[in-house]
């Protein structure tokens, strides 16, 4: 009768996939990616635990407590209506995290399959789809974004689903050249040789050796979803109020910048600065951890 166990009970070694393990050795190399991670861990962890963090509700008004300066009570101070700056600034970062991770899954959604599609069948279709997204994107994304949120009306959904719109056609074109280059290799030959149709052949062997620059480019996406659900809020297109939102409470604090209140503007400022910049970070090194040579370079 042969003996039972796990792995580790009958001596066995268990090793991670080599592209695991390159991965994380490249990662312990790249300090950028590290502090990139890190940075965003903690605002994960902020949004998470947002209500044990928080020391005040971050919709209820107190006149009483209009313009506190930042103190062991209110850490970072209120502002005009006596909301806690330090509490909104915590339930913002639920808010902001969630435009940007939504936004750039459902425009990795739409534009990963299509730009595998494309990219294998080429054709007409692919050439006007081409011209169409080429005028798309002429228009300047901010200024398109404000026009859409301002004609269809304020909500985060409507926010989330115009940022994915605006992202999609870049998602696409990546993986649409990465499958231009791929369809035609050694072990696409091989997959079809053996009968696998096309929507198998896209779906379940070539796509998914298309996605590194994908990984790579998202995060870029999701802090610059961050700056424009910001820059919407901020001139009043973006996130209704009272719900929390950086954008809304840096507008909040723009007058106070000149009368010394300083506080209510410099705080959630900050937070944006930092959640971007975590996602920049995180954001080249993925890139040159997926390409080693510009590591090396």
């Amino acid at each position: 009768m042969k003996a039972q166990g796990n792995p580790l009970q009958l001596g066995l070694k268990t090793e991670m996939p080599p592209g695991l393990q390159r991965f994380l050795f490249q990662l312990r190399r790249n300090w950028s990616t590290l502090v990139g991670i890190g940075i965003i861990l903690f605002f994960v962890l902020i949004a998470i635990f947002a209500p044990l963090i928080a020391t005040h509700d971050p919709v209820i008004t107190n006149l009483d407590e209009q313009f506190e300066a930042p103190s062991t009570r209110h850490f970072f101070g209120t502002d005009e209506v006596g909301w806690d700056i330090y509490s909104r600034v915590i339930y913002a970062t639920r808010v902001d995290f969630f435009i940007a991770i939504a936004s750039v899954l459902m425009a990795i959604a739409i534009g990963v399959p299509l730009g595998g599609l494309t990219g294998y069948f080429s054709g007409r279709f692919d050439d006007i789809l081409m011209r169409i997204l080429d005028a798309f994107q002429a228009f300047p994304p901010l200024i398109l974004a404000m026009a859409v949120v301002a004609a269809l009306g304020r909500s985060i959904w409507l926010v989330i689903a115009v940022i994915a719109f605006i992202n999609f056609p870049s998602y696409l074109r990546v993986v649409r050249a990465e499958m231009k280059s791929k369809k035609e290799s050694f072990y696409a030959e091989a997959a079809r040789s053996v009968g696998n149709p096309s929507h198998r052949l896209i779906f379940r062997h070539l796509i998914p050796n298309c996605l590194d620059p994908v990984l790579a480019q998202a995060p870029l996406n999701a802090g610059w979803a961050i700056l424009v659900a910001a820059s919407l809020s901020f001139i009043g297109l973006g996130v209704p109020i009272p719900t929390p939102e950086w954008g809304s409470m840096i507008n909040d604090g723009v007058g106070g910048i000149v009368s010394g209140e300083w506080w209510i503007s410099f705080f959630p400022g900050l937070a944006a600065m930092l959640a971007v910049l975590g996602f920049n970070l995180l954001s080249e090194g993925l890139r040159d951890i997926f390409d080693p040579k510009r590591m090396e370079s």
